[in-house]
C-alpha cells in the first residue's frame, strides 16, 4: 500500500549544509564541474564533461528550454528611496510570449514588492535606457492577494519596444536568495543554459548550466537524442517547507508547454524500454506531470490543463501504465488539433511514489528540507542520505552554481 505523502515529516529530509559549501560563483568552465554518478547503491566521482560516456546509446535526454528574465525592477520614489518590483508571472495577457512581446497598451503581472509600505499611492515611473533612446516605464499597483500584488505596467518612448526588451534593459537577473549577493555582469550569461530559448523563468533550471557545445557534441557521438520542453521556473521553487508534515505545505504552481512531437518520442521510448533522462528537477516535474495528466484523462475523462498537488495519491491514476497514459494524451491533442499541451502543474514529487516516466536525473545538490530534495528522494529513496554525505565529504559544491549528479531511479520496491 502506497504511503500517504502528506504524512511525510520534513525533519526526515534535513542535513547539515555549512555555508562555505555553497557555491557563490560558477566555475569558469561549465563542464569542469564534478559529477557524482549513482546507480544501484554505487557512487563514483566523475566530471561533467564525461556525461556522454555515462549515458547508454539510445537514451532520450530532455532539457528545459526556459530562459530567465530580468525580473527584478528598482523604481525610485520621490523620497529618494526605492521600491523593488519582482515580476513573477503574467496575468494579462496570461500567455508569457504574448505579455513579453507586447509593444503597446498595458500588461499586468503578479509581483512581489519589496518596500511596499514606502509606496504610498499612485503610479511610479522608471527611466529605461535602451540603445540610444530613453523610455519611461510606469508601474501601477492594483490588488493584493496574500503576499503578492497585481501590477499594471505601461511604457512610452521614441519608438516601439516590447515589454520583454524593457525588462532586459531595466531589470536584473534574480539570483537565488541563498547566494547572498546581487547579480553581477557575469551572471547575465552564466545564469542561462546554452539551450535557453523561451523567456519566462525567474530562476534558472540549474542542472542545465553545466552543458557546453562540446558536451552537446559528445551526446550526438554517443547517439543520445536531446529534446526540450518548457517549464517556467517560479520563485516558489525556493519556498521552504515550514510545516512539520508535507500535508501542511502548499506547492507552487508553474507553467509548462510540451510539443506533440516530444510526446510521441517519449511514448516510443517507453514502449521500447529505452532510458529517459531528465536534465534537472524542472524537466522531471514536467515529464511526470504528463503521466498524471494522461492517466487522469484516461480514467476520468478529465482533460483540464491544471494538475493539483496530490494527484499521485489517486488510486485510479496511480494504477495506469506510463506508455498508455502518454498515448491517451497524444490522442487528446490530435482530436483537438493541438500541436502542444500547455498548462500548469502543482505536482509534488516525493518518495511516496516512484517516478513513472524518468529513469535518470541530472541535478545539482539542493537545500535541506526542500521540495527539490524530496524529488531527489523520489528517484533514489533513502539513498539520498548516503549520496549527500558522500558529496559533503568529498568537497562537492552545493546549490545553483555548484556541482552536478547523475542519479538513476531506484528499483521497484526499494
Amino acid at each position: 500500500m502506497m504511503m500517504d505523502p502528506r504524512e511525510l515529516r520534513i525533519d526526515d529530509f534535513d542535513y547539515s549544509l555549512p555555508d562555505d559549501r555553497i557555491a557563490r560563483y560558477p566555475l569558469p568552465d561549465r563542464a569542469a564541474a564534478k559529477l557524482l554518478h549513482y546507480r544501484e547503491g554505487t557512487v563514483t566521482d566523475r566530471h561533467f564533461r564525461e556525461l556522454p560516456d555515462l549515458l547508454p546509446a539510445g537514451t532520450l535526454l530532455v532539457g528545459n528550454s526556459t530562459r530567465v528574465i530580468h525580473a527584478r525592477l528598482y523604481f525610485p520614489l520621490p523620497t529618494g528611496r526605492t521600491v523593488e518590483i519582482f515580476c513573477l508571472e503574467p496575468l494579462r495577457p496570461v500567455d508569457y510570449a504574448l505579455s513579453l512581446s507586447a509593444t503597446q497598451g498595458a500588461v499586468e503581472w503578479k509581483c512581489l514588492i519589496g518596500g511596499n509600505r514606502r509606496w504610498k499611492s499612485g503610479s511610479i515611473s522608471l527611466p529605461v535606457h535602451q540603445a540610444d533612446d530613453t523610455f519611461t516605464l510606469v508601474a501601477e499597483r492594483l490588488e493584493r492577494t496574500d503576499d503578492t500584488f497585481t501590477v499594471r505596467f505601461t511604457w512610452s518612448g521614441p519608438r516601439e519596444l516590447s515589454f520583454g526588451e524593457l525588462l532586459e534593459a531595466a531589470g536584473t537577473i534574480p539570483l537565488p536568495p541563498y547566494l547572498g549577493r546581487a547579480a553581477e555582469g557575469e551572471d547575465h550569461h552564466r545564469y542561462q543554459t546554452v539551450f535557453a530559448e523561451r523567456e519566462g523563468s525567474v530562476a534558472a533550471p540549474t542542472a542545465g548550466l553545466h552543458f557546453t557545445p562540446q558536451v552537446m557534441e559528445g551526446l550526438v557521438d554517443r547517439e543520445v537524442d536531446f529534446r526540450t520542453l518548457t517549464l517556467h521556473v517560479g520563485a516558489g521553487t525556493f519556498k521552504p517547507v515550514s510545516a512539520p508534515n508535507l500535508g501542511g505545505h502548499v506547492m507552487h504552481r508553474e507553467y509548462f508547454s510540451v510539443s506533440i512531437e516530444l510526446l510521441h518520442r517519449l511514448e516510443a521510448q517507453l514502449r521500447a524500454g529505452r532510458p529517459i533522462v531528465s536534465i534537472g528537477t524542472t524537466s522531471m516535474r514536467c515529464l511526470e506531470s504528463l503521466f498524471y495528466l494522461g492517466a487522469r484523462g484516461m480514467t476520468e475523462g478529465n482533460w483540464e490543463n491544471e494538475l493539483g498537488q496530490w494527484v499521485a495519491t489517486e488510486a485510479s491514476v496511480s494504477r495506469t501504465d506510463a506508455a498508455p497514459a502518454l498515448a491517451a494524451l497524444i490522442h487528446h491533442l490530435e482530436m483537438t488539433n493541438s500541436e502542444s499541451f500547455t498548462g500548469y502543474t502543482q505536482l509534488m514529487l516525493t518518495p511516496a511514489a516512484r517516478p513513472r516516466i524518468v529513469d535518470g536525473l541530472i541535478t545539482n545538490f539542493h537545500q535541506p528540507r526542500s521540495t527539490l530534495l524530496l524529488l531527489v528522494a523520489a528517484m533514489v529513496g533513502d539513498a539520498w542520505k548516503d549520496i549527500y554525505q558522500h558529496a559533503r565529504e568529498t568537497d562537492y559544491r552545493f546549490l545553483s552554481y555548484g556541482d552536478s549528479s547523475l542519479l538513476w531511479r531506484r528499483s521497484a520496491g526499494a
